[in-house]
């Protein structure tokens, strides 16, 4: 089993589960003192062929949804994604990265 820490633990078993399939696991952590997402999943031994990174939407970015909205938005669209708000004109849109 591995082990990604995920940061905060808002919908943690749902992100770890978007990044690191169904066998993905979340619980709180909070030995720290800060609660952290802390995510256990089968790792996969290295792939012989690297990833290609496709790219998607996940909205808008807003006050509402800022960065890390967006980011969780990613995660739970597309597995192992991360997401970047960025402004095209006056609309700030959130813009998603995984492996494909």
């Amino acid at each position: 089993m591995c082990v990604d820490v995920l940061d905060t633990c808002e919908y943690c078993d749902q992100r770890c589960k978007s990044k690191h399939g169904p066998s993905g696991q979340g619980d709180c952590e909070s030995s720290t003192g800060m609660p952290m997402c802390r995510c256990h999943y089968q790792c996969e031994p290295p792939s012989l062929t690297p990833l290609n990174t496709c790219n998607g939407g996940a909205g808008l970015c807003s006050v509402r949804c800022p960065q890390k909205c967006c980011d969780i938005n990613c995660a739970l669209k597309f597995i192992g994604g991360s997401g970047m708000c960025l402004t095209l004109g006056n609309t700030s849109v959130c813009q998603c990265k995984y492996p494909c």
